[in-house]
């Protein structure tokens, strides 16, 4: 070994013990911890990032927009009860699958025939087909869209009504398991039942024995791939009646586990949020986002009973709510309506407790208990705008328990439109903790109005603007974009602090900041 070779390799083991320790002392007592973004999206849906919120400066939260009815679940195996859709994008085509089931709230024959998993499909994700599957009989004939049927299945007491479907999309999945189901099943096993399938249409158990036992379940229960944290996560429905914390007990809620098989889960435990608020919720929908996977977004479905009042006999159908009222009160006096909620470590959840999709304008079909359920989960689409970039489609439930068809329809969004940091034209600014970033450039998803703007200052760790990175040098950003790089009159090159701590202040006027990325 010659000198030379030595004295490169011991400068290069100094400058590992360099590194390491700058590290190391970036989340040292008396110094702020330093958050490393590198070059994921990031979305102000929680305040994670957040410093300091200053002038003007508030976090608003966006609505989807009402559109057209998608589907109508007017098949005799289908009917009123229909719900509970599991919705996602698999390659060309759009997969949805769903429970079909007949209830009639205010008769007293409620259940015509027994619960279904259905499915169906889409090239678009807006017009959606039922495909004649020739799998199970309805009545005689194979010439439906039916999944899976209630009843025995090897030992289990399957019901096809709580399904949740997804794709797999673990790197190391098996192509016999590309496709994943979870169903409940009933006593003598009773607990959630795990379904694998190469093709979304036939499926086999994985697993013997439930998968999870622990739990109420009656409600949309559901698991996924966590390609960020790569293990598997699970999320059903749990009564809190165990929890010694008050400010749960009692609440329908919901508990999580995690896997790195799909048949074993651990770590299981309540779901905790950050505020005291009490809250009934009946499903999750929780799955990563798909433009940020380090981000959990649920759209739990919230059930209010506000009993009888003046209002609660203005609202649509009174006749027929009471009717339902006559079976149970709470058919006819409870509503329900989809809030948001978002994690980054899958257990603490940040909920917004302002609805994030209403009933809406009053008219036939809304207003009702199981009105207003979102499916689970979003996907993109095109826009109905010509030119303009594709956006976020939800799904959610009309006219549940109401006739012989409840309906789903579909609501837009723009692509990461949930939460914006937003300020009027008097102006604001936020200011982000000690961040690292990987890239080049900074691009953000943002709105203006004509006369707003947005600047943006990068500051060094202790608040001081950079050289050729202050608001005063930085290029005013206005327009309605989902990808705009921000300039300065240096230009917009930030190579030179590419991995350096720094603060990020957005200085808004009469705009909204909906998401950033150095890239």
């Amino acid at each position: 070994m010659n000198n030379s070779y030595i004295f490169f390799l011991l400068i290069a083991i100094l400058l590992s013990i360099s590194q390491t320790t700058s590290h190391a002392n970036n989340n040292e007592p008396g110094r702020p911890e330093i958050i490393d973004i590198g070059s994921r999206l990031e979305l102000f849906t929680d305040d994670y990032l957040v410093e300091a919120v200053r002038g003007e400066a508030t976090f608003r939260l966006h609505h989807p927009v009402p559109k057209e009815i998608v589907i109508l679940h007017d098949q005799p195996w289908e009917g009123s009860g229909s719900g509970y859709h599991s919705i996602f994008h698999d390659g060309e085509k759009y997969r949805m699958y769903y429970k079909a089931w007949q209830h009639t709230a205010s008769s007293d024959v409620s259940t015509v025939h027994p619960l279904f998993c259905a499915c169906a499909e889409s090239y678009d994700g807006i017009n959606w087909i039922k495909p004649e599957l020739g799998i199970h009989k309805f009545n005689g004939s194979e010439k439906n869209n039916i999944v899976f049927v209630s009843g025995e299945y090897k030992g289990f007491n399957i019901d096809a009504g709580h399904p949740a479907v997804f794709m797999d999309s673990n790197p190391e999945v098996s192509p016999d398991a590309r496709y994943k189901a979870i169903l409940i099943s009933g006593s003598p096993k009773r607990g959630l039942a795990a379904f694998k399938s190469a093709d979304g249409i036939n499926w086999t158990l994985i697993s013997d024995e439930p998968i999870i036992t622990d739990g109420a379940f009656d409600s949309q229960n559901l698991a996924f791939w966590d390609s960020h944290n790569k293990v598997y996560r699970a999320y059903w429905r749990y009564f809190t009646e165990e929890d010694d914390n008050s400010r749960y007990k009692g609440l329908r809620s919901v508990r999580t586990a995690i896997s790195k098989d799909f048949i074993n889960w651990e770590k299981q435990t309540n779901i905790i949020f950050t505020d005291t608020l009490r809250q009934q919720l009946y499903t999750n929908q929780i799955k990563p986002y798909y433009r940020a996977p380090h981000i959990l977004i649920g759209f739990p479905a919230r059930y209010t009973d506000r009993g009888w009042s003046p209002s609660m006999e203005a609202l649509p159908e009174p006749e027929e709510r009471k009717a339902r009222a006559s079976k149970s009160q709470r058919y006819g006096t409870a509503l329900t309506e989809t809030i948001l909620m978002v994690s980054r470590d899958g257990t603490t959840f940040k909920r917004w407790n302002e609805a994030f999709i209403r009933p809406g304008i009053e008219r036939k079909g809304t207003w009702t208990y199981g009105d207003a359920y979102m499916g689970w989960h979003l996907v993109e689409t095109r826009s109905d705008l010509p030119g303009a970039p594709e956006e976020l489609s939800l799904y959610v439930t009309e006219s549940y328990w109401k006739g012989n068809a409840s309906a789903l329809r579909r609501y837009t969004l723009r692509i990461d439109g949930f939460v914006s940091a937003s300020a009027s034209m008097k102006g604001g600014e936020i200011i982000t903790k000690p961040v690292i970033f990987e890239g080049n450039k900074l691009n953000l998803n943002f709105s203006s109005s004509a006369a707003g703007e947005i600047l943006v200052e990068i500051q060094d760790i202790n608040g001081n603007p950079l050289d050729k990175y202050s608001l005063d040098e930085c290029a005013p950003v206005f327009g309605d974009s989902l990808e705009r790089a921000v300039t300065w009159k240096s230009g917009s090159d930030l190579s030179g602090i590419s991995g350096k701590p720094v603060r990020i202040r957005f200085f808004i006027k009469d705009a909204d900041l909906y998401s950033f990325r150095f890239k």
